[in-house]
């Protein structure tokens, strides 16, 4: 059953990661770019995880599983946390410093050697297969990662509930703060489910809920993704300002009402 569930979980976010791809392509949000990158990692994972439940586990494909489910994709998820909230130019520091340390981690599971064998379509846990260097590298990434996730969902609730707007180079204006905010939590929410299914298995190993685990959570974190990137792509509203000329005046956009005007003044406004 949890290869069928893991066949699922890599299918689903492989359409999810084409669909944020497709909304990066509109608007050019790197935070959308970056949530695509996450979803290509986890659907790699995924699919190691159907491959080691249908045909039985390997070295690289258990490394493959352990690098991209564990290590590599919640600290891309954090990064689209950064630039939603953080705007672009921390977005890029941490995109630099996050693609460091991660193939700095690929490097330690590839040459990791493995201390038993495996085999079997049982998922391994870390801990009997791996030396130190490989755990710690998914303990610290998947740590740190989450922590900067919760950290910027309960920051955006508190804050832009109050009110506050994001600046105009972390998301597209026309998200209201409420729902940015609420977007955050989904995300955070689905990180909570993935690492509860981890943690699931590596202590009761319970494969199955395990792979429950990875369907319904990509599944919220998605839905997150779907809240932050509401709204127009940026620019589609630049042909309605420029039809208005110079705009109402300040007491027509504190009013909320526009003057009325005589039918040849519209009319010439047609010609023009």
């Amino acid at each position: 059953m949890h290869a069928a569930l893991a066949a699922a979980a890599t299918l689903f976010s492989v359409a999810f990661a084409f669909s944020t791809y497709e909304r990066w392509l509109g608007r050019r949000a790197r935070h959308e770019l970056v949530w695509t990158i996450a979803l290509g990692m986890f659907a790699l994972g995924s699919a190691s995880l159907w491959l080691g439940g249908a045909i039985g586990w390997g070295e690289w494909s258990f490394k493959s599983f352990y690098l991209f489910g564990a290590i590599l994709d919640v600290p891309f998820l954090a990064l689209g946390t950064v630039y939603l909230l953080g705007g672009r130019h921390r977005g890029d520091v941490s995109l630099a410093v996050v693609s460091l340390l991660c193939a700095f981690a690929a490097g330690i599971v590839v040459a990791a050697p493995l201390t038993h064998p495996v085999s079997g379509t049982a998922l391994p846990q870390g801990s009997d297969v791996f030396g130190p260097g490989p755990r710690i590298a998914a303990a610290v990434a998947s740590g740190v990662g989450a922590t900067v996730i919760f950290v910027g969902a309960v920051w955006s609730a508190v804050r832009l509930l109050r009110g506050r707007r994001r600046t105009a180079s972390a998301a597209p204006a026309a998200i209201p703060a409420g729902r940015l905010a609420a977007a955050n939590l989904v995300i955070a929410a689905g990180t909570l489910v993935l690492s509860a299914g981890g943690l699931l298995n590596s202590t009761l190993d319970a494969m199955n809920a395990f792979a429950v685990s990875l369907v319904v959570g990509i599944a919220v974190i998605f839905g997150g993704f779907l809240l932050a990137s509401g709204g127009p792509p940026r620019g589609d509203d630049r042909p309605v300002r420029a039809s208005l000329g110079a705009g109402p005046s300040g007491r027509e956009r504190e009013t909320g009402r526009l003057p009325e005007r005589a039918p040849q003044e519209l009319a010439g406004d047609v010609v023009r």
